[in-house]
């Protein structure tokens, strides 16, 4: 991360596809005087979505990129990347996999959350099948991004309890409360290294 000057805050963009739930935590985040970041820019991978709506309403600039053909998808989002001087990618619900190519060229400033104790449960239904092996605990994680499925090296992690009574349901809601808590506080720890 490159260093702080004063009062200035590193530009950050959210990556999303559905409601913005972490995007709208990081956004409160981002506002408060501790805060390093700000959050310059939403890209969406979907047109009519929750977290563009609510992108709107704060008058961040957004951009949507329909993946039809990923090459050219992934070079218009790294070109509004440059354009608006990029210095943190938050991954949020986003339903794509980047390219290593891509990754490569923002290695160690693109973070993604997950909802599982990562390394177990990468990739998606990760309710379903915790709730299926019986697992006693989920929880989620915010790591960096490599070129590996959910890979990458662990940042911060929160354990839930899980109930006799819940399912893969009422566990992604568990979840996704203290996935809200913890995005900010993995994105501090990653710029002060703390």
């Amino acid at each position: 991360m490159e260093k702080l000057i004063g009062k200035n805050k590193i530009p950050c963009a959210v990556f999303i596809s559905g409601r913005g739930s972490n995007l709208k935590s990081i956004y409160n985040y981002s506002i408060k005087k501790i805060s390093k970041i700000y959050v310059k820019l939403v890209i969406s991978n979907k047109y009519n979505v929750g977290g563009i709506k609510f992108a709107k309403t704060k008058k961040i600039k957004n951009k949507i990129i329909i993946f039809k053909n990923k090459n050219k998808a992934e070079q218009q989002i790294l070109e509004i990347l440059k354009k608006n001087n990029i210095k943190l990618i938050c991954l949020a619900g986003f339903m794509k996999i980047l390219s290593k190519n891509f990754i490569k060229i923002y290695n160690g400033k693109i973070i993604n959350i997950h909802p599982s104790l990562l390394p177990k449960y990468k990739g998606l239904n990760t309710h379903e099948r915790v709730i299926k092996n019986e697992e006693k605990y989920s929880g989620c994680t915010v790591h960096f991004v490599n070129g590996e499925l959910d890979s990458g090296k662990i940042i911060i992690q929160k354990k839930v309890k899980i109930l006799k009574s819940d399912n893969a349901k009422t566990l992604a809601k568990k979840i996704l409360i203290e996935e809200n808590k913890l995005y900010p506080k993995a994105i501090n720890k990653v710029l002060f290294k703390t």
